[in-house]
């Protein structure tokens, strides 16, 4: 299992950070690990994912739909692995937005799945996490 929770301050309304995170035409604008939007609908999406070179789809499904504050998706990956990821928005108190980003993942197989995740990946995903978070702050300015 990988849990990865990180936050950014945002130079851009509430609103703004909304439209351009749940866009998944934009993923590859921000996240460092997405190759490739599959598929997409209000509350469906697929995507390529790919990390430390193995590339692998994760089907997602908005499970949390709170605009423009609140967005959970669900994902299910290959053999049967699930990951969450969450965005919480707010008013920094300086007229931009703090983002809150949660990801989870689980690893098929139980305890030996997770051992075998974590040997593979290590701390990639916090480093991903918040290289995504840097590109996301940078993309949403540069658009205000």
């Amino acid at each position: 299992m990988s849990d990865v929770s990180t936050s950014i301050d945002i130079d851009a309304p509430v609103e703004d950070v909304w439209r351009t995170v749940m866009d998944p035409r934009q993923l590859g604008d921000w996240v460092t690990i997405h190759r490739e939007l599959l598929s997409y609908s209000p509350d469906t999406m697929e995507q390529v994912l790919s990390l430390r070179g193995a590339k692998f789809k994760v089907k997602w499904q908005l499970e949390t739909n709170d605009a423009p504050h609140h967005a959970e998706w669900k994902g299910r990956g290959p053999a049967r692995s699930h990951a969450e990821t969450e965005y919480r928005l707010s008013d920094n108190g300086k007229g931009g937005t703090r983002f809150d980003y949660r990801n989870e993942f689980r690893a098929p197989l139980g305890p030996l799945g997770a051992l075998a995740s974590h040997a593979l990946v290590g701390g990639l995903p916090a480093k991903e996490a918040n290289a995504s978070l840097q590109r996301l702050k940078a993309l949403v300015e540069r658009g205000s």
